[in-house]
């Protein structure tokens, strides 16, 4: 016996061991309660059944439309939340952040004395002020200047200032055709707090007890 077939004799040797394991591992497992898993191509009859009767019943009975029906409708009679949109408004927070104003005292006194804190928090320098001093020592805006198109809205002006002078009002309704519309002067802003004193008051009010 030469030396290539005792290769082949012990190839086929070896074979013949691993075709021996695999199919005492393969009984192991079907004695475990795996052999009653149909083979591979067949399907079980009861499953089938059960498949063709739901088929049947949504193409007979039409489940899937009467269920989309009876959803359409349950949420046909719901609540309209839908708010018509400028003939109707919502309920505005006290807290809400609009368009910019600034305050006068009951007397007509402008409330800014110019500390320039507003100016010096704003994180995106939208806010320019120049100021001097009167006659009487006080100090007064001689220009005060809000960009905008750079506010954020983050109210940090309202919050810095110690008299409440600079806040942001329940405006909303300010959009405007040009870009220089949107850079507000002191004439506007003081325009502003003119216009809507009473809202503003009253949102300060109710909001006092947590600043």
């Amino acid at each position: 016996m030469n030396i290539l077939q005792l290769r082949r004799s012990a190839a086929a040797a070896l074979a013949t061991n691993r075709c021996r394991a695999v199919d005492s591992i393969a009984g192991s497992i079907g004695s475990r309660g795996l052999s009653n898993v149909p083979a591979a191509g067949k399907q079980d009859p009861k499953s089938t059944w059960s498949e063709v009767i739901e088929k049947m019943s949504d193409t007979f009975f039409l489940s899937d439309v009467f269920r989309a029906t009876w959803l359409a409708w349950e949420v046909h009679m719901e609540r309209k939340v839908t708010i018509n949109y400028p003939f109707e408004k919502g309920m505005i927070s006290p807290r809400f952040r609009g368009e910019h104003a600034l305050r006068r005292y009951p007397s007509g006194e402008e409330r800014c004395i110019a500390c320039k804190l507003c100016e010096a928090i704003c994180p995106a320098q939208a806010i320019t002020i120049e100021a001097e001093a009167r006659a009487d020592g006080a100090r007064r805006t001689t220009r005060y200047d809000i960009d905008m198109t750079k506010c954020i809205y983050c109210g940090f002006c309202q919050e810095a200032c110690p008299v409440d002078a600079i806040v942001e009002g329940p405006n909303f309704e300010f959009a405007t055709e040009t870009h220089e519309e949107l850079l507000y002067d002191k004439a506007k802003l003081l325009a502003n707090g003119d216009k809507w004193e009473f809202e503003i008051a009253k949102n300060l009010s109710v909001e006092q007890l947590y600043r």
